[in-house]
């Protein structure tokens, strides 16, 4: 098990340090001397937040001070007043992330304060928090750093001044897993607590709860620490834009898009509706002065509703609408220049700033934020005679970065959860954009780590609410194969082979004598469409359902091209070809020229034919006028915004390409008719408006016009061959860049009469094929000029 875990990627916190210059500390200490500390007579399962100082004398500033850091929940680790570092990068107990940091840029000669935040939000906390109980660790790297290490040379303070605002339903909006709101009683915050000047002279000593241990230790601990795999989280200043609606006293008319002090009187209630302009994530800010026993309320939502506390409508307007939300509080404790950032991030487009004062005047220093997302340069570029296009890409875009954090997440308000069929599109969307493979890494990692004994995954990790969704097993080989195909890591793949493996198993075990599938357990989730109650396909009473064997056909398809053990791979097409036999007789309609959802062949959708065109079920003969036609017939159940990418790979697939651009009617509507600044979880519809305005699944056109219209793909393991077949539908001119290992494959295509004229470049050392209408031509590395 040990060697396994030898080609887990490791990121260092660079600190003023260059990444290189820590290269050498990336798999951590050699052994672990440093204990995890906590707070003595505390219960260790209650809501809480606690302090820890230690201070460190330098008789001369080093060149550089390495130190690795972890803590339940969550932490933040200050020297000399200053924040360096939080996390940890989710992971679970198996797999505990720690941080590398040189400390370096932050010491000082002569005496120096480590001091850190650890939260336990309890049975409060996000559904993605994994923990064993709230601790705190520091180990230095080397001999002359361990005087920094974590033991009971440290000291202790459990802050009284927290407690969490649980969310409800009801203020949601919608189902909600990702934490509490955060109370904060000012007159009882040990203000300061960073500082070096603090008086920590009544703080306790520590306690040691555990010793520290790698993963590969003799004896392993209660957290098992790996090196953290991905970059730290970005960080960027930011301010919300205008002020939509009051109800007090007048503010500054630079408030809030700059800072601008504004006074509310004793004894005053006040309510201001702030504008971001479009939905963010990140840490609101507020400081404030003065205001003894005022109470300031902070409520975040994505989009106002209507009185009826449903509907959303257009998200810029604001007349007649609610504000539904979570909410932190902050109560004054009357002294100057006091901060509230709450522990973890929040969501919003609208902010609510709700102040009631006491017998003192209250002044608002500034109300301002940190937006955080994972670190990710945008190098795709698309250009067309469409300037639509380029609203589409915004959107998906942001969409897609709110979604991306410490894992990927299917949505950043609500539930800021890594499942399977989210991550792959999102994975997808993040390889053609920005071409960065760590997260896209991180993911098939942590699913793989979910996998129970049986075979199957989680649907979602990390949590600790255990979910299943047989489907989403199947879709995570079919991540790991997109991993392989686009990205130069083949010990990687090898490594998760085992993984594959059972997950088959675990189909395997449930077939029928014919091959297709019998009754699946738990959630049998494909698509939120219509008519499929919570999401589930038709299915007879023997677990007959097209859409599970076919992508069981898909999902074989994939291992055979993933396997190494040659014996295996020809078993699992041997196993696709006896289930696409069995899917001919069982689901084919020769009247109606469609695959059935069920051999009753009582319902039909287009996610089934789909998916029958993607497992290569539908002959070549048939499946462009399948598609075609699924794509045009109203009457089947339609794909919702998720499942709509599968059925434009499809039209991909079978060559229809063309008709791409014009199925992206709802994509527009989202941003014209529902003023959306992100893609939403489901399309807003009379009576029944989506819960979440973000989810990354709907931001597939960021995939797909790449993909799609210029025509860019992989056509060998490891993008080691480039194909480019572009699908221009209307367009007369298209050019564009898609990041690659090598480089970059830039694209300019422009029709001429029927024929069309294009330049490709393509990396060093990556040749191709240029295909247009069935004309196939070579490429080679460096500029070619094509004309067909």
């Amino acid at each position: 098990m040990a060697a396994a875990r030898s080609t887990r990627r490791t990121f260092l916190v660079t600190a003023g340090a260059t990444a290189a210059a820590l290269s050498a500390y990336a798999q951590g200490p050699r052994s672990w001397t440093a204990q995890w500390i906590f707070v003595p007579h505390v219960p260790v399962g209650d809501f809480g937040v606690y302090h820890f100082r230690h201070s460190i004398e330098l008789a001369r500033l080093p060149a550089r001070f390495i130190v690795h850091t972890s803590g339940d929940n969550r932490y933040q680790l200050y020297v000399n007043g200053r924040r360096v570092v939080w996390g940890p990068a989710r992971g679970d107990l198996e797999h505990w992330r720690y941080e590398t940091v040189d400390l370096a840029p932050y010491l000082a000669v002569g005496r120096n304060v480590l001091a850190a935040v650890v939260w336990n939000f309890a049975a409060e906390a996000p559904l993605a928090q994994i923990t064993a109980q709230p601790a705190f660790l520091l180990q230095g790297d080397s001999q002359a750093e361990r005087v920094a290490d974590t033991g009971p040379a440290w000291k202790a303070l459990h802050n009284r001044s927290y407690s969490a605002i649980p969310v409800t339903y009801a203020m949601a909006g919608g189902y909600y897993a990702a934490g509490p709101g955060e109370k904060v009683d000012g007159g009882r915050y040990p203000w300061g607590w960073q500082d070096p000047g603090h008086d920590d002279s009544a703080w306790a000593a520590a306690i040691a709860v555990a010793e520290a241990a790698g993963f590969d230790a003799q004896g392993t601990g209660r957290w098992m620490l790996v090196p953290r795999p991905i970059p730290l989280m970005e960080e960027k200043p930011d301010r919300l834009r205008a002020v939509r609606r009051s109800l007090g006293p007048a503010l500054p008319a630079a408030f809030p898009a700059a800072p601008a002090a504004f006074v509310i009187p004793a004894n005053t209630t006040a309510v201001y509706l702030l504008d971001q302009g479009h939905l963010t994530a990140g840490y609101p800010e507020l400081v404030v002065s003065g205001g003894r026993g005022a109470s300031i309320l902070l409520r975040y939502t994505e989009a106002l509703r209507e009185p009826d506390g449903q509907a959303k409508g257009n998200r810029n307007d604001i007349e007649g609408k609610v504000f539904v939300g979570i909410h932190d509080q902050f109560l004054a404790d009357g002294a100057a220049g006091r901060l509230f950032r709450p522990l973890w991030w929040r969501t919003w487009r609208y902010m609510e700033l709700a102040i009631e004062t006491a017998n003192e005047p209250l002044t608002i220093e500034d109300l301002r934020s940190t937006s955080i997302g994972y670190p990710v340069e945008r190098r795709a570029r698309l250009e067309a005679d469409d300037a639509g296009l380029a609203r589409i890409q915004e959107t998906g875009w942001r969409t897609a970065r709110l979604c991306a954090h410490e894992t990927y997440m299917d949505c950043p308000y609500y539930e800021q959860l890594q499942y399977v069929g989210d991550t792959r599109i999102q994975a997808l969307v993040s390889l053609y954009n920005s071409g960065d493979a760590r997260l896209m890494h991180n993911a098939i990692d942590q699913i793989n780590d979910s996998r129970i004994s049986s075979g199957a995954t989680m649907s979602r990790y990390p949590t600790r609410l255990p979910q299943y969704i047989p489907s989403f097993s199947l879709w995570w080989i079919g991540m790991l194969h997109d991993y392989w195909w686009y990205v130069d890591d083949a010990a990687f793949v090898r490594q998760m082979l085992a993984g594959v493996r059972e997950v088959l198993s675990f189909f395997e075990a449930r077939q029928k004598p014919d091959g297709s599938l019998g009754p699946l357990p738990w959630w049998r989730f494909v698509d939120w469409a219509d008519g499929w109650k919570d999401g589930n396909p038709p299915e007879e009473e023997d677990g007959s359902s097209a859409p599970f064997d076919f992508l069981h056909i898909m999902a074989l398809g994939w291992a055979a091209d993933l396997e190494t053990f040659a014996p295996l791979a020809a078993d699992y097409r041997a196993r696709a070809a006896k289930i696409a036999a069995a899917a001919e007789r069982l689901y084919w309609d020769p009247g109606r020229r469609l695959y059935a959802d069920t051999p009753r062949r009582a319902a039909w959708s287009q996610q089934t034919n789909a998916l029958a065109v993607l497992a290569g079920i539908a002959p070549a003969r048939i499946a462009a006028d399948l598609v075609v036609r699924v794509l045009e017939d109203a009457k089947l159940t339609q794909c919702s915004l998720y499942f709509r990418h599968y059925l434009y790979t499809a039209l991909n697939k079978v060559g229809e390409g063309d008709r791409y651009l014009a199925q992206l009617a709802d994509w527009y509507t989202m941003i014209d008719k529902y003023g959306l600044t992100t893609f939403s979880e489901i399309l807003d519809r009379p009576g029944a408006p989506t819960r979440s305005d973000c989810h990354a699944w709907s931001a597939s056109p960021n995939y797909e016009l790449f993909h799609t219209v210029l025509g860019i793909d992989s056509a060998a393991p490891h993008f080691s061959r480039v194909l480019v077949r572009p699908f221009l539908g209307p367009l007369q001119r298209v050019s564009g860049s898609v990041p690659h290992p090598k480089g970059a494959i830039e694209a300019t295509l422009e029709r001429s009469g029927a024929g069309l004229k294009a330049v490709v470049t393509l990396p060093p050392g990556v040749p191709g094929d240029f295909v247009w209408k069935g004309a196939r031509q070579p490429l080679r590395p460096g500029r070619n000029a094509v004309s067909v």
